[in-house]
């Protein structure tokens, strides 16, 4: 809980992908979220990877928010069974409502649409515009290109280790959800 209300975890996953592993993934995912009592907010698609965290979450008994773009809607088909269905106009009208309706950020495999809320999200804690946790769950190095480049650029200095200290990388659920976890249930909440 953060000051009276259920703490909110934005995960930012693929709408695309099929491989069984990574969808998977996600549903474990939703699964800990309801588990721990939290709330999950989402790209509002029910399909791959977007639509497994969601639909586990919520048999779990969490609240989703889902909060998809109108271009979007069918598509990705919206989440109609979200708990709350935001529909924006733009794709920066979503990315905005899920910052501002989350208190930390969760990043599983996918594409482009990912990188750019993850890349977002930690620059905004960067620069100071949130001081929520900003975590990737990497289980099975579907990122470790992307990190070893991010080294070499940390190597040339043209990513201070400020910014490298803003991102938690992680291998493995627990890992994850020690990251994401707020300082007031640090202790309470039990071990996965």
């Amino acid at each position: 809980m953060v000051s009276g209300r259920a703490y909110v975890v934005c995960v930012y996953c693929s709408a695309s992908t099929a491989d069984p592993a990574h969808i998977a993934l996600a549903a474990r995912v939703g699964t800990e979220i309801a588990r721990r009592g939290w709330q999950l907010v989402s790209g509002g698609g029910h399909v791959s990877m977007m639509g497994a965290v969601a639909t586990a979450a919520r048999a779990g008994g969490a609240q989703t928010i889902g909060v998809i773009p109108k271009h979007l809607v069918h598509k990705e088909v919206a989440d109609v069974d979200a708990d709350e269905l935001v529909v924006t106009d733009t794709m920066r009208q979503r990315k905005q409502v899920m910052e501002d309706r989350a208190d930390a950020f969760l990043t599983l495999p996918g594409g482009i649409g990912t990188l750019e809320e993850f890349f977002e999200s930690w620059t905004g804690g960067y620069l100071g515009q949130h001081d929520k946790p900003v975590v990737v769950l990497d289980s099975d190095g579907f990122y470790d290109g992307l990190f070893r480049w991010l080294d070499e650029l940390y190597d040339r200095k043209f990513v201070s280790q400020f910014a490298r200290d803003r991102i938690s990388v992680t291998t493995d659920l627990r890992s994850a959800f020690v990251a994401l976890q707020p300082d007031d249930t640090a202790t309470t909440r039990e071990e996965i």
